[in-house]
């Protein structure tokens, strides 16, 4: 009878601490489980994005070209042609975010930007002969095509305003990026920024 008194508080003592184990164990592993489901989720979201091109833009112009030419060394009245052409060019600013720096810190619950990707800019210039007015005299050739051709793409690069067209992009880069700030946000992780480029303060 006094050995079932003595046992009967170990046996209790350790049912309770096993219970506790098995308690405590729960918790722990479903806070684990949340984390690591947490930082899946995100991580999985930024893969997802990849390299992304954010804007593109279309310009077109007409360009008159006239060359004069001198005959026989000016011995005959010098001679006109015209030549009009149509360009159109093509403006594209792609980011790739395979070069964008993110740490997703799942204990502390932080989104860290790092680094954002400079804009790729590719202009691409068409140009087409609409018409031509020369004379069986002073026919176009082609090494006056290729001069022409090549004067019309070089004003189609100075049209397109370089530096308004990557600050349109960056504002487009952070529309798309808003997706993954949205949804860390969601699962309440805070936004910190370390490029000085994102207002975390809207988000």
């Amino acid at each position: 009878m006094k050995n079932q008194q003595k046992i009967l508080p170990f046996i209790l003592g350790a049912a309770a601490m096993l219970l506790l184990f098995f308690i405590w164990n729960a918790i722990t592993k479903k806070a684990d489980d949340k984390i690591q489901n947490d930082f899946y989720i995100i991580t999985n979201q930024i893969k997802k994005m990849n390299k992304m091109v954010v804007m593109e833009q279309d310009f077109s112009s007409m360009q008159k070209t006239k060359v004069t030419s001198q005959l026989l060394g000016g011995m005959l009245p010098n001679m006109e042609k015209e030549l009009i052409t149509f360009t159109k060019t093509n403006a594209q600013v792609s980011y790739d975010l395979n070069k964008m720096k993110l740490d997703v810190d799942s204990v502390n619950k932080k989104l860290i930007i790092k680094e954002l990707p400079n804009a790729d800019i590719k202009i691409t210039p068409s140009v087409e002969i609409q018409s031509m007015d020369d004379s069986f005299f002073d026919r176009f050739n082609e090494n006056d095509f290729k001069k022409i051709t090549q004067n019309a793409k070089d004003n189609a690069y100075k049209t397109v305003n370089q530096d308004r067209l990557r600050n349109e992009g960056r504002k487009q880069l952070l529309e798309n990026l808003n997706n993954i700030f949205v949804l860390a946000k969601a699962l309440n992780y805070k936004i910190e920024d370390q490029t000085g480029q994102i207002d975390t303060s809207k988000l």
